[in-house]
């Protein structure tokens, strides 16, 4: 699997773009902002699908420069799409495109030649979700190195990021792959 990061935004959101060795298309997680770099990034492969972990406009903002691409969410987080207040979107860009698709905890998805697991880790937000392909975990703002999401904004709360956290804390051994800053390795 190749994993390209193309960090984005005033926030440096990472946005990835996962993709398999002689293959012409790939998968987005998380397109934060400036469409342009991701798409220049993107070389000739092709968009098959877009993964957000969450709703939040930091991690949603360049979905309109990728018109058609199907949009795969965490039905909880929807109406941050939708609403500023809920998405934290400071410059008040309210109406975002739509999902196309909702992911729930434990649904396999494959696209791209990629096999893809949903694990529904709430507590940064209610649908937040990490995909975890193989060994690989993209986590967006649930977890960093060292550290995890806030869990004070509306939605967050810290009783369910304890949880989140103590799950992914059983997965010994995958790389995670996080929203903001370097990741690391679960140990």
């Amino acid at each position: 699997m190749l994993i390209d990061t193309v960090v984005v935004g005033q926030l440096e959101n990472n946005v990835y773009i996962i993709s398999q060795p002689g293959r012409d298309d790939a998968v987005l997680v998380d397109p934060g902002s400036d469409g342009e770099k991701i798409r220049q990034r993107l070389g000739t492969r092709q968009v098959k699908a877009i993964l957000l972990t969450h709703g939040h406009w930091d991690h949603t903002g360049a979905l309109k420069d990728f018109p058609g691409v199907p949009i795969y969410m965490h039905q909880r987080d929807r109406m941050m799409l939708e609403d500023d207040f809920l998405g934290m979107d400071p410059q008040g860009i309210s109406a975002r495109p739509q999902p196309t698709d909702f992911v729930a905890e434990g649904q396999e998805l494959e696209m791209a030649g990629l096999s893809i697991q949903v694990l529904h880790t709430p507590g940064h937000s209610p649908g937040s979700v990490c995909y975890r392909m193989g060994d690989t975990l993209f986590t967006g703002d649930t977890l960093f190195l060292n550290d995890y999401g806030r869990t004070d904004l509306p939605g967050g709360s810290q009783a369910q990021m304890r949880a989140s956290l103590r799950r992914l804390f059983t997965l010994h051994g995958c790389s995670f792959y996080p929203g903001h800053g370097p990741g690391g390795t679960i140990k």
